[in-house]
């Protein structure tokens, strides 16, 4: 196995219309091996229908991809990539573990392979009782189960955390963790900033099916800035400008915001200070990743509107 500049995914202006309808629109990322890739967008972006294109259940306009060196849909790389699209469907009438030997059935994987399944996503203790008594996030861990029946290369993960409370969503990002920490990889879409953030080692960001940005969460939220209150405003404005220049001061809600690490903080506190300034307040201001998120979706919206 490579390590994680292995790309295991990788599409090139893959496309999808629907009738006069662009789902898809020349999207263009890669999945490392190792990693917890997230997919993020708003509900409606396009995340699931390139997911659906990756795993052959839809067919591309345009563009290509390849996933673990395949085509998408071929059996020899469907072996290898374990999935849970649009929720898990399941008999109601079967336990959680019948419903698992079913599936291990038709991939010719004994019950140990099923037990192993359920320890890892702990549904061990429950999965005697029909899927129709399990709550919506012992559903979705069921479904996870399944995907992973027989140690996949790749797990794609729609939406995972789709429908639960907050204790289901903080179990299910639990587990994703866990799986990453063994070494899987895995691929999610979500329009949750904060699942993302919390998860994911890379990002791709997508909004109205184009692929806007693709980097490390930490590229993403940019440099840390600082925060300063002082008064006056506009005196505190013109220094913090004379000190780390004009296209690094902005002013927002009576403060300074200024994109500048805490290494000039006593710097600028000085200069305000020999400038008669009172400085009430200087912190570190963390950009967090839905700062990013909707900067980006702002600037592609605008761009969208003055695009002949």
């Amino acid at each position: 196995m490579g390590g994680m500049s292995e790309r295991i995914v990788v599409t090139h202006g893959l496309t999808k219309r629907y009738g006069d309808r662009l789902a898809v629109d020349r999207v263009s990322l890669t999945v490392r091996r190792g990693e917890v890739y997230g997919f993020l967008g708003p509900n409606g972006a396009g995340k699931t229908t390139t997911l659906r294109m990756l795993l052959g259940l839809v067919r591309p306009t345009g563009g290509e991809a390849t996933v673990l060196g395949h085509p998408p849909g071929s059996p020899a790389g469907l072996a290898r990539v374990g999935a849970l699209v649009e929720g898990p469907g399941f008999y109601p009438y079967l336990s959680g573990r019948d419903n698992l030997r079913v599936l291990a059935r038709y991939a010719r994987l004994d019950d140990v392979a099923v037990a192993a399944v359920l320890e890892l996503v702990d549904l061990t203790a429950r999965a005697g009782d029909r899927f129709r008594s399990y709550s919506l996030g012992m559903k979705q861990r069921l479904g996870v189960a399944a995907a992973l029946l027989g140690e996949p290369d790749l797990l794609i993960l729609d939406e995972p955390t789709n429908g639960l409370d907050p204790a289901g969503m903080a179990d299910m990002r639990d587990l994703i963790r866990a799986l990453a920490d063994r070494g899987q990889t895995v691929l999610l879409s979500s329009h949750l900033l904060g699942e993302v953030e919390q998860l994911c080692d890379r990002v791709g960001v997508i909004s109205a099916g184009r692929l806007l940005a693709e980097s490390t969460v930490t590229e993403l939220r940019g440099q840390a800035g600082l925060l300063v209150r002082a008064d006056p405003l506009a005196t505190a404005t013109a220094v913090a400008e004379r000190v780390l220049g004009a296209d690094r001061v902005s002013t927002a809600d009576g403060a300074l915001r200024l994109s500048a690490g805490a290494d000039r903080a006593a710097e600028l506190t000085r200069a305000l200070v020999l400038a008669d300034v009172a400085v009430t307040e200087v912190r570190p201001q963390e950009r967090t990743l839905e700062d990013a998120f909707f900067e980006m979706t702002a600037d592609f919206a605008t761009e969208k509107e003055t695009t002949p």
